[in-house]
C-alpha cells in the first residue's frame, strides 16, 4: 500500500475536518497572519505552539510533526546563512576573516538574532500550512470559489492534491535507491530531482488528458452547491473572529517591538504576553470531548 504524504489530507470526524470552510479559514488565517508578519517572538513562539496544538487536536499529528521538523530545520539555516551573510550589528562575537565571495565575515548577536525571527516566522507558517493541508478537504475548497473562477479553483484543487503525491513520489524513490544495495553506484541529488521532475510531468500530461476527456475545457451550466452547516462552525467563527481582531491590533499597535539593528533591543508591553496567550490559548478550540 502507498504510503500518504504527512501533509496529505485524510477524513477523519475531527472539528476542523468537518467544520465549514469559512470559519476555518478564519481561524487559521489569524494564524498565518500573524506567523507570516510578526516581529515579536514571544508571540511567534505562541502562535506556533498553538497552531501545532491545534493540529494535534484534530488528529493531524503527523502533519505537524513533519512541519516542525521542516520549519525547524529552516529555522537552523536562517540563523547560519543570516549569521554568515550579514556582518551588521554593534556585538561581533566571533570574526572569522575573508571568505570567498563572502568577503569578510564577522559574526554579530544581531545577524544571529534577525535569522532566528525570520526562521520563526518560516517554521509558524510551516505549521500552519501543514494543519491546513491535512485537515481541509481540497474537493471542498474548490466547491467554495467554483461559482468565482472555475478555472482557477480548479488549478488550486490540483497543485494541494500533487504536491503531496510529490512528496510521496520522492520518498518512494529514495526508498527505491536505498535498497539497491551498498555495491551500486550511490544516486545523487540532481539524478533523484531529474527523475521526479520526470514523473511530475508525466502526470500532469496524464492529468491534462483526463481532464479533457471529461469536458472541462467546454462551457458548462453552473453548477450549484447546498452547503451544509456543521454544530463547529459557531465555535471557529467566534475564536477566528476573536483572533483575527487580536493578530491585527499586534501588527498595528506592535507591543512588544523587537529591534535587530543596529542594536539588539526588545520594547516589553503588557500586551505582548496578552496577545501571546490568546493565540496559545486558541489552539484548544479544535478540541472536543471524546465519547466512551
Amino acid at each position: 500500500m502507498k504510503k500518504l504524504s504527512p501533509i496529505a489530507y485524510v477524513p477523519k470526524r475531527e472539528t476542523i475536518q468537518t467544520a465549514s470552510l469559512g470559519p476555518v479559514a478564519l481561524y487559521l488565517g489569524a494564524y498565518l497572519l500573524v506567523c507570516f508578519f510578526s516581529s515579536d517572538p514571544l508571540v511567534l513562539v505562541a502562535a506556533t505552539a498553538g497552531a501545532a496544538v491545534a493540529g494535534y487536536g484534530s488528529g493531524a499529528g503527523r502533519a505537524v510533526n513533519f512541519s516542525l521538523k521542516l520549519g525547524g530545520f529552516l529555522l537552523i539555516t536562517m540563523v547560519v546563512v543570516n549569521a554568515l551573510v550579514t556582518s551588521r550589528g554593534a556585538t561581533v562575537l566571533a570574526r572569522l576573516g575573508e571568505w570567498p565571495i563572502l568577503g569578510r565575515v564577522d559574526v554579530t548577536a544581531e545577524a544571529i538574532a534577525a535569522g532566528g525571527v525570520i526562521g520563526l516566522r518560516a517554521l509558524g507558517t510551516m505549521v500552519v500550512i501543514g494543519v491546513w493541508s491535512a485537515c481541509v478537504d481540497p474537493d471542498r475548497i474548490l466547491q467554495a470559489v467554483h461559482g468565482v473562477a472555475r478555472r482557477s479553483a480548479l488549478t488550486a484543487t490540483l497543485i494541494s492534491r500533487l504536491v503531496p503525491l510529490a512528496a510521496t513520489d520522492y520518498a518512494r524513490i529514495g526508498e527505491a535507491a536505498n535498497l539497491r544495495g551498498p555495491a551500486a553506484t550511490p544516486v545523487g541529488r540532481a539524478a533523484m530531482a531529474n527523475r521526479l521532475l520526470a514523473g511530475s510531468l508525466d502526470r500532469a500530461v496524464d492529468v491534462a488528458a483526463t481532464l479533457e476527456l471529461r469536458g472541462y475545457g467546454m462551457e458548462a451550466k453552473k453548477t450549484g452547491f447546498q452547503k451544509i452547516a456543521s454544530r463547529y462552525d459557531l465555535r471557529f467563527w467566534f475564536a477566528g473572529g476573536m483572533l483575527m481582531v487580536v493578530a491585527v491590533a499586534e501588527l498595528a499597535l506592535g507591543p512588544g517591538r523587537f529591534e535587530t539593528y543596529p542594536g539588539l533591543e526588545y520594547q516589553f508591553e503588557p500586551l505582548g504576553p496578552l496577545v501571546a496567550f490568546a493565540f496559545l490559548l486558541g489552539g484548544v478550540v479544535p478540541w472536543r470531548r471524546r465519547a466512551k
